[in-house]
């Protein structure tokens, strides 16, 4: 993991001159449900790009052949939930997977045949599947969970001032304030400093 000071000054780079510095970082708000996700998401796009570029390799290993456009077909899938499940619609990419992950036992199910010499290959397959499965649906409902807001339900935010040391702390702050020295040229303010007050 790196180390959070030096992920600090480097925001710091980013910023213009005269813009806050950042002192320190603030705790992640994304929670074990949004990693699991995150890794669920890496898992697609690799086993995705898999049955995309080797599907022979699966249809082989499984006693399948003449299967391949169709896993073909499943590794674009892949691809297409675990590119959700990296994004901001991380529920709808989970769900897709669990729904993926019924049409993939589904279809290696018809494998495990009597007269497949592969058998053994087969009953890891569903069994590794049904891992996963278990896996998927535990972190779709937790994400949906961790991310729904109830009917109706509404935010409170009474206990916030909107001064964040206090509003004793804040009287009197705006006496003090300089104009910035990058600011005291500027076309618009030498206009509105020049115009003659109002008595």
């Amino acid at each position: 993991m790196p180390n959070l000071s030096s992920i600090t000054g480097l925001s710091n780079i980013a910023r213009s001159e005269g813009d806050p510095k950042v002192l320190h970082s603030g705790p992640s708000s994304r929670g074990i449900p949004d990693s699991l996700a995150k890794g669920l998401g890496w898992f697609s796009l690799g086993l995705g790009l898999t049955e995309l570029l080797a599907p022979q390799r699966i249809t082989r290993t499984l006693g399948m052949e003449g299967k391949e456009a169709l896993v073909r077909v499943y590794g674009a899938r892949e691809i297409a939930s675990g590119i959700l499940s990296l994004s901001v619609d991380k529920k709808l990419g989970l769900w897709s997977r669990v729904a993926g992950d019924g049409l993939d036992i589904a279809t290696v199910l018809t494998a495990l045949r009597p007269d497949n010499p592969k058998r053994d290959n087969v009953v890891v397959a569903l069994a590794l599947l049904l891992g996963i499965t278990a896996i998927d649906l535990i972190d779709a409902q937790a994400t949906t969970m961790r991310h729904s807001r109830g009917v109706g339900r509404r935010r409170s935010y009474r206990d916030r001032s909107g001064f964040p040391r206090g509003v004793a702390a804040s009287r009197g702050a705006a006496r003090d304030f300089k104009t910035p020295p990058d600011l005291r040229h500027a076309p618009a303010l030498a206009a509105v400093s020049a115009r003659p007050s109002v008595a």
